[in-house]
């Protein structure tokens, strides 16, 4: 696969998934972990067959260094989902995701004690303003479809704690798992499989939650669109939202790792923060989420920031410069 199909299929798989997610979330807001659980039953059985080869291909990192990531991977994507069951809106859940940078920013000086230029900083305060721009500026809606009850206003600030909260370990995450690759060098297909594999018995915990939401999927109403495809017209949504959902994550995350091989860090870099971009659009237009003059502010310094973070433009005037040079 080429550079160009990869950056293609990560837009493809990675905007029609977050559709599909918000089209569960709306009906069902607290479904995150049946759709997490989803996730990463398919991901597991698929790397059982493909990366493991039915149990017969033995693993380069061992189980028991994986497993403090695999704690780390489990509470990350299930508080991530979680958080929709707090009144958090898609455009906002997006916005915050994005302030990753922030928390790596944090972690790398706290942790491994690496110091970073101004630019960096300047980045950081950039994405922190616009979060909190947005946070602020989402708070004003809450309550609007239940009266704005003090009790709305709690939950949604328990939603923002866990969202912050996923933030800051997924950086801590990361900085593990480069520790680790350095350590036993990149194995990302093995990492994916045995993540999603050793994660799967926390869900036991979930157990009640997941089943009482399997429930009332398969009470959802039918789609009109598949009327009359045999098997299909009495198939009810919320499950085929949900396998539309969980064949494009795996779609998603698929493309990403193979742009990684294919591209540059900063062809990665761009292809995800324009990814996001859409994503956030596509949102707001389609699903009628609120979005004010704020949110538009918010959301400019926290994709401007990320580009500065990221070097994007000085780095792209460089490889231009470069390339006229070998002309």
């Amino acid at each position: 696969m080429g550079a160009s199909s990869a950056a293609f299929l990560v837009f493809v798989g990675c905007c029609s998934n977050v559709i599909f997610l918000e089209l569960l979330v709306q009906v069902e807001p607290a479904c995150g972990n049946l759709i997490t659980f989803a996730q990463f039953v398919f991901i597991a059985i698929e790397g059982f067959v493909m990366t493991a080869d039915f149990g017969r291909k033995k693993n380069v990192i061992p189980i028991k260094e994986y497993l403090i990531l695999v704690v780390m991977f489990f509470l990350v994507n299930v508080t991530n989902n979680m958080a929709f069951g707090f009144k958090i809106s898609m455009p906002l859940h997006i916005i915050f995701r994005s302030g990753g940078l922030i928390a790596s920013l944090v972690m790398g000086i706290l942790v491994l004690g690496r110091q970073y230029p101004l630019s960096k900083h300047v980045s950081v305060l950039m994405i922190t303003a616009g979060t909190i721009i947005c946070t602020l500026a989402s708070a004003e809606h809450v309550g609007d479809n239940d009266g704005g009850e003090k009790s709305s206003m709690v939950t949604w600030l328990m939603g923002i704690a866990i969202l912050t909260f996923a933030l800051f370990l997924s950086a801590r995450m990361g900085i593990y798992q480069e520790c680790l690759y350095s350590k036993h060098g990149k194995h990302p297909h093995e990492a994916l499989f045995y993540i999603h594999t050793l994660s799967l018995p926390g869900f036991l915990v979930a157990g009640a939650s997941i089943k009482e939401h399997a429930v009332r999927f398969s009470r959802s109403l039918p789609l009109p669109v598949f009327a009359s495809l045999p098997g299909l017209g009495t198939m009810p949504r919320l499950w085929i939202f949900l396998a539309g959902n969980v064949l494009t994550q795996y779609l998603c995350v698929g493309s990403v790792f193979r742009l990684t091989s294919e591209c540059t860090a900063l062809t990665v870099t761009l292809v995800l923060t324009l990814r996001k971009f859409l994503s956030l659009v596509f949102s707001i237009v389609y699903f009628s989420n609120p979005f004010t003059l704020y949110h538009w502010l918010g959301t400019s310094l926290v994709f401007t920031g990320t580009l500065i973070f990221t070097e994007v433009l000085s780095k792209a005037r460089n490889a231009l410069t470069s390339e006229k040079k070998t002309n």
